[in-house]
């Protein structure tokens, strides 16, 4: 009667053709790695990805809302009061209110020798002394506006801003051009999340914007805070709160449901990186199983000589087929190990928290169990159905 191999004796007999064959094993579990690595980095950056999201919303809240001036039944720019702020403060649950009037006829340059036409895009907006408190806007360089600076030609700019006109640093001897006059920088913004605009933007003072650039003092973005219980209510009322006389003219929008709607979309590209870590996956599968089927054609003589000392066709399939899953699982683990690295690694250099999921690592192991299964088993009942003497007789 044939011995029983032990677990031991199965993972010892099936890590043979591992040992003896080392490069193409390796080459093998490099294709299973591959679709495992691919797999578990998107799965980590994702999340990584989705935890700084929370991150900076846990940190400038959700209960900010935008009112921007809409357009005319006629199509035209509508123009909100300039009464709008102070009708918005009274509202109940409203806990804090800022503006920004847009001047758009105010363009801006680095200096007077650019070009008219060259703008680079960026706008020139009256602002509150109270905005960057409203939406958690940080200063990267400078200070902000104060009630002196408000009154004269000083500048706050967006981080997209100082970039396109080649500002790295406030200081009195830098200065911009905004409707043909200049103004000292005060001070750099951080990129601001939940008004995005901003960083395309001069701010200025909303005293110095009506007497040096022509304003005609009506905001055309309130941000908005409110009680969260009562965010919705607030909502319902803040178009015909801005301007009662046509509050069809009125956009409401919530910016941290824009970033949400972001990362969504990000996991939607997340989800096709993950087909194509699949498909990677399946090609490593198919490596495995070619591996398998030539191993099997190459040790007749070894499956012979086994069959022959009275190895039942049952150890012999268990022999091949806990190489294939060996073989994957080598992969498997070093595709997770590779995986995990490229998250930690990026989302360092991204300043996110790095989070790589346990279900993502145990189901990339238990992914590479099965293609290591369902590779290694045709293979595994080929090298059981040889006869002794059929092994034996192969040169």
């Amino acid at each position: 009667m044939p011995a029983r191999m032990r677990p031991a004796d199965v993972v010892r007999v099936g890590a043979v053709g591992l040992r003896t064959r080392p490069l193409r094993a390796f080459l093998s579990a490099l294709g299973i790695a591959i679709g495992i690595a691919a797999m578990v980095s998107v799965v980590g950056l994702s999340s990584s990805s989705g935890a700084e999201l929370d991150r900076t919303l846990s940190a400038l809240g959700t209960n900010l809302l935008t009112v921007s001036s809409g357009s005319t039944l006629m199509g035209e720019a509508a123009r909100m009061p300039v009464e709008s702020e102070a009708m918005i403060e009274r509202v109940g649950p409203v806990e804090a209110v800022s503006a920004v009037g847009k001047i758009p006829e105010a363009k801006v340059y680095r200096t007077e020798r650019i070009p008219e036409a060259q703008t680079g895009g960026l706008s020139a907006y009256a602002a509150r002394l109270d905005l960057p408190a409203t939406l958690g806007a940080t200063l990267r360089d400078g200070v902000w506006l104060n009630a002196a600076t408000e009154r004269h030609p000083a500048a706050v700019l967006g981080a997209a801003a100082a970039r396109r006109l080649g500002v790295g640093a406030a200081g009195p001897d830098t200065q911009v051009v905004v409707g043909g006059v200049r103004f000292t920088v005060v001070g750099v913004l951080n990129p601001v999340a939940l008004a995005p605009d901003l960083d395309n933007g001069v701010l200025v003072g909303w005293p110095a914007a009506e007497e040096r650039l022509g304003f005609d003092g009506h905001p055309t973005t309130l941000y908005t805070r409110a009680e969260e219980a009562a965010l919705e209510a607030v909502r319902d009322v803040l178009a015909g709160t801005a301007n009662p006389e046509a509050p069809n003219e009125v956009d409401i929008s919530r910016p941290s449901d824009a970033l949400a709607a972001k990362q969504a979309t990000g996991q939607a590209f997340a989800g096709l990186l993950l087909g194509v870590g699949a498909v990677a996956l399946l090609v490593g599968g198919v490596g495995v199983a070619n591996t398998m089927v030539i191993s099997v054609l190459e040790r007749r003589a070894e499956i012979g000589l086994r069959r022959s000392l009275g190895a039942t066709r049952g150890q012999i399939r268990t022999q091949f087929l806990a190489e294939s899953l060996l073989l994957s699982l080598l992969g498997g683990a070093g595709g997770v190990l590779l995986g995990t690295a490229v998250t930690v690694g990026y989302a360092r250099y991204s300043g996110w928290p790095p989070v790589v999921p346990a279900w993502a690592t145990a189901g990339g192991l238990a992914a590479t169990l099965a293609i290591g299964a369902v590779a290694g088993l045709y293979p595994a009942v080929r090298a059981a159905r040889l006869s002794p003497t059929e092994a034996l007789s192969t040169p």
